[in-house]
């Protein structure tokens, strides 16, 4: 298996500011390569950076491009690494599937439609599909679905994301992706809830989406995607085409699996183009957001108007606009998007004026990576967001920490646990790794490896009843459970640290995984091991699962391999035709609460 190299390469700027002193833009360039910053800064203590080269090292992403958006025009643009191991270094021009932003993109198509009165965002979508008709239901006849919900991940319709086809796999067509269809490797995308009542991500409200753009222009997407929206913002290198035409194979980054081998075959193809088929740059991806930033400041109306981008980057629910992810303050607000295809792994930020950043990855393991870079340009960048933050770490008396241990519901649902280990504070929310908490004063506390607070809310002389949690700019509320519950949920804890303690995998895991595995293979899984929402996932997902796991062949090994920081079983399978490592994570009642595929 050959591993990926060490060294870094980089190209020249293809895009540098113009007026810019380039001894400032290449010192900001500097830092951002040799100084990735840690997730929390601690006021006293020297940072603990590195460099890019030894964090692609580290996670085993072989190619990097990154572009950076500062007052109000691409600053520069680089690329590192190499397009393959042993291939040529990544310039700012080499080509990576965008993935997820492939839908904030594609929703300015809508936008310019709805601009010219062929589209209404509000209006029922089956006017204006014609081939295929987004099936009736009870939760229909309650209320419509409209292009403003499928947006904004409202409409209730089903199918998350997409897997792809790999490059010698049948390629559906949209109507059969769209009902489930063989060779579709997806389940068919319906609404199983109120259009409206809740936000729920659905890249398969997107594909519904493109084949209405599809029927009302009479053009395929690709097309429709380059008059509309890539060409009038200058997105030159950018294609919506699935597959890529094998012309333009050799601009590619080609992508690898988390532990540095390549995807067999190479790129997934993506029929699905909306949510997930956009071939582009980080420097186009840039254009899309200064096409965005000149939109809504009135300066330009090549593709949507002032008021249209200001209805885009208005939240329909949530922090969810007609699509980007919004954020910020009043005075600074931004839109942003993530992406992850099958070998790639991209982000995107953008305020609504000034500044922003683009960062894609050719890595399953690159998405840690954009984010740690994108914390960095915003720190070299002086940015009010995404930066790490800089937290006071303050001496308190150890016996302080006793009356904040506890059980804790939390807003949303999820429980969360704070145990006293020692003269510290572990807090750990179920189903995830325990954090080692470190105190500000004597009711506020911080983790160093991820931006998480716990803010307690203390009386003199009450006991903790309640805390605050905030993760980045997410703030959830919490209550302390009953003292019955409490025991229960602290008790289940120390189990499960013990069981990481000792190694030790729960009872019957092993014939749960087998019989999950065969399950799969068959296309016969047994929904009754499974709680109520992942057995809704897979349902949805049984027609790819089944076929991933019909290219592993029969299963001939299993063996336990250790239980992890969050307690799950994880387990070494080889099968007639390729290995894997397995984590089966089971609820207290013995359910299976979700199964992760990892590489060997």
């Amino acid at each position: 298996m050959k591993r990926l190299a060490a060294t870094i390469l980089y190209v020249l700027p293809a895009v540098a500011a113009v007026g810019a002193d380039r001894t400032d833009v290449e010192g900001r360039i500097r830092r951002v390569e040799r100084q990735i910053a840690p997730a929390v800064l601690v006021q006293g203590e020297p940072p603990a950076t590195q460099s890019l080269a030894s964090r692609m090292s580290d996670l085993k992403v072989p190619g990097v491009s990154i572009a950076v958006i500062h007052q109000g025009r691409i600053e520069w643009a680089r690329g590192y690494g190499v397009t393959r191991v042993g291939g040529p270094p990544v310039s700012a021009d080499t080509l990576f599937q965008a993935a997820s932003i492939s839908k904030p993109v594609f929703a300015l198509a809508v936008l310019h439609l709805v601009e010219g009165k062929k589209l209404d965002l509000d209006t029922d979508v089956n006017t204006y599909l014609k081939q295929w008709k987004l099936p009736e239901n009870e939760f229909t006849r309650q209320k419509k679905v409209t292009l403003r919900e499928l947006l904004s991940h409202s409409a209730g319709t089903t199918v998350g994301g997409f897997p792809g086809y790999a490059a010698d796999a049948p390629i559906p067509s949209l109507l059969q992706v769209l009902d489930g269809r063989p060779p579709a490797n997806s389940a068919e995308i319906r609404v199983d809830t109120v259009p409206g009542s809740r936000w729920r991500y659905s890249g398969g409200g997107y594909v519904v989406a493109q084949q209405i753009l599809q029927d009302v222009s009479g053009k395929p997407l690709p097309l429709l995607m380059r008059e509309t929206v890539l060409a009038p913002l200058g997105m030159e290198r950018s294609t919506y085409e699935q597959p890529l035409p094998v012309a333009r194979q050799g601009e590619i980054a080609w992508p690898y699996h988390g532990d540095g081998t390549a995807i067999e075959g190479g790129p997934h193809i993506y029929p699905e183009m909306a949510p997930a088929g956009l071939w582009t740059t980080p420097s186009d991806l840039a254009h899309y957001a200064l096409g965005v930033q000149s939109a809504l400041a009135g300066k330009s109306s090549k593709v949507i108007s002032a008021a249209t981008a200001r209805e885009m980057l208005t939240p329909v629910i949530g922090h969810q606009g007609l699509g980007p992810v919004l954020g910020g303050s009043a005075a600074r607000g931004y839109f942003m998007h993530d992406g992850a295809n099958e070998g790639y792994r991209c982000s995107l930020v953008s305020y609504t004026e000034g500044d922003g950043a683009v960062v894609m990855a050719s890595s399953d393991s690159g998405g840690e990576l954009t984010h740690e870079i994108m914390r960095t340009i915003a720190q070299v960048y002086g940015w009010p967001d995404f930066a790490p933050p800089v937290r006071v770490l303050r001496a308190i008396k150890p016996e302080l920490l006793d009356r904040l241990a506890g059980a804790y519901q939390m807003s949303d649902g999820r429980q969360l646990v704070v145990r006293r280990v020692g003269d510290q504070l572990v807090s750990q929310e179920i189903g995830t790794a325990p954090l080692t908490l470190y105190p500000s004063s004597d009711h506020e506390f911080f983790a160093r490896d991820i931006d998480v607070t716990l803010d307690f809310e203390v009386v003199a002389g009450q006991p903790v009843t309640a805390l605050r949690h905030h993760y980045h700019s997410w703030e959830r509320t919490a209550t302390r459970m009953d003292a019955a519950s409490e025991r229960q949920l602290l008790a289940r804890v120390e189990r499960t640290a013990l069981r990481v303690k000792e190694n030790k995998p729960l009872a019957g895991s092993e014939a749960i995984v087998r019989e999950t595995l065969e399950g799969l293979a068959r296309g016969e899984p047994n929904y009754s091991r499974m709680n109520p929402a992942f057995a809704d996932l897979t349902r949805q997902q049984l027609s790819g699962l089944q076929k991933f796991m019909g290219t592993f062949g029969a299963l001939r090994k299993l063996e336990f391999d250790s239980v992890t920081p969050e307690g799950g079983d994880l387990y070494r399978a080889e099968f007639e035709n390729g290995r894997m490592r397995v984590q089966l994570r089971l609820s207290e009642d013995g359910r299976i609460d979700g199964v992760d595929f990892l590489p060997p």
